[in-house]
């Protein structure tokens, strides 16, 4: 196995990911990046293969489990009830109360209230030039989160403030800095949400919160702190994944001038489906090896590590024609971009939904629309967005 070398906070890197994971694939299906100290894979069959393989997992074995300094244990408090970071039984008994309450139905009632919203954002829009990512990507996703929770609408800057705050544990070349703002944001986030859901227990409304206390199977329901920590989860990677995927997806039908075309209602499924492959915003997901397991002659012991690496899964070749390029009518497959498994994203309906929705609506009022400076991505792996997405209309 190759041992490669590549800062995850190098500029060049930040703003192209993808030559690296060329050179990685030609090591093989699996390699090993020192500057994480972890082996990673990023053939498609490999990383859907360890997604769906019950001996890995996303919680530490116990003794793995990483000892919590006392000025994160706010943060890994909320983190010890999410669904994300369990594995069976606890996580079977959370998704399938969460999914209960977070149906299909529910999210297809949201499109009328998509629809308006975008209408009303874009109706905001200046005349001169603008940050499409402030003005556009960031407050949609944000509010209708909002609306879906059934929480005030005027709180959206704050939990979006919170919200990026959080994210930042996960991002590389994280400082004390950014931990004791994701501590902060955490303890704020968790005050307000406490409040909220007992309020919504002594006044039922028609709202997710609602919905998820009510939710009940064989006579178990949510706690309190898996309720916060839930409605906590569903901001963050609702909202987060989604704003940069929408950046990021503007940027690359401004670019390849595709947008009218590829957004005709009979062509907006397969170009979503291509956004989402093309260029997507969450770049890594790691695994726990539960027992030894050998995958494609790579065997793992109980205690490794695995980086799965999506947008470079994305674009395998041997899954994809000519991968590198963007091309919208190109036949729909499965995408690595959500995960795959027991953990596949509860909110990729809803992104899907945003994205089929609100962009036919940006071109076709903004048939100008283009950019008024070269877009940079910031520096924010295992994410990949853009700093900021300046357009004129």
């Amino acid at each position: 196995m190759k041992t490669l070398h590549q800062s995850p906070t190098d500029p060049a890197f930040v703003q192209n990911p993808y030559g690296f994971y060329e050179t990685a694939r030609s090591a093989g299906p699996f390699f090993l990046w020192a500057d994480y100290g972890l082996v990673c894979t990023g053939k498609a069959a490999a990383v859907n293969a360890i997604f769906r393989d019950r001996r890995f997992g996303r919680e530490a074995p116990p003794e793995k489990a990483p000892v919590i300094p006392p000025h994160l244990a706010p943060f890994y408090a909320v983190e010890a009830h999410s669904m994300l970071e369990l594995e069976p039984p606890r996580h079977t008994r959370l998704r399938n109360l969460v999914l209960r309450a977070f149906t299909s139905r529910r999210i297809a009632g949201l499109a009328p209230d998509i629809t308006g919203l975008t209408e009303e954002l874009i109706a905001g829009f200046p005349d001169g030039p603008f940050d499409l990512l402030t003005a556009f990507a960031q407050p949609l996703p944000v509010r209708i989160i909002a609306r879906l929770l059934g929480v005030p609408e005027e709180m959206a800057p704050d939990l979006l403030r919170w919200s990026n705050a959080m994210v930042g544990m996960y991002m590389a070349g994280r400082s004390r800095e950014t931990e004791d703002r994701a501590v902060t944001a955490t303890e704020a986030f968790v005050a307000f949400m406490r409040g909220y859901v007992e309020e919504r227990r002594k006044r039922p409304a028609d709202d997710l919160i609602t919905q998820l206390i009510a939710a009940e199977m064989e006579g178990e329901r949510l706690t309190t702190d898996e309720l916060i920590t839930t409605c906590i989860l569903l901001l963050n990677a609702g909202h987060e994944a989604t704003v940069h995927t929408f950046g990021n997806g503007v940027k690359t039908l401004l670019e390849t001038g595709t947008g009218p075309e590829a957004l005709r209602p009979d062509r907006i499924e397969a170009t979503v489906e291509e956004i989402l492959r093309f260029d997507p915003a969450l770049h890594m997901f790691t695994r726990w090896a539960y027992e030894e397991v050998e995958v494609m002659g790579q065997t793992f012991r109980r205690g490794d590590q695995v980086g799965l690496l999506l947008a470079m899964a994305n674009r395998d070749p041997a899954v994809w024609d000519r991968p590198e390029l963007f091309l919208p009518a190109r036949p729909v497959k499965p995408l690595a971009t959500f995960g795959a498994g027991l953990h596949f994203c509860v909110g990729a309906p809803l992104a899907r939904l945003e994205l089929a929705l609100a962009l036919p609506i940006l071109f076709a009022r903004c048939p100008g629309l283009r950019q008024a400076e070269p877009p940079r991505y910031g520096d924010v792996f295992h994410f990949h967005g853009l700093e900021r997405l300046l357009v004129t209309r």
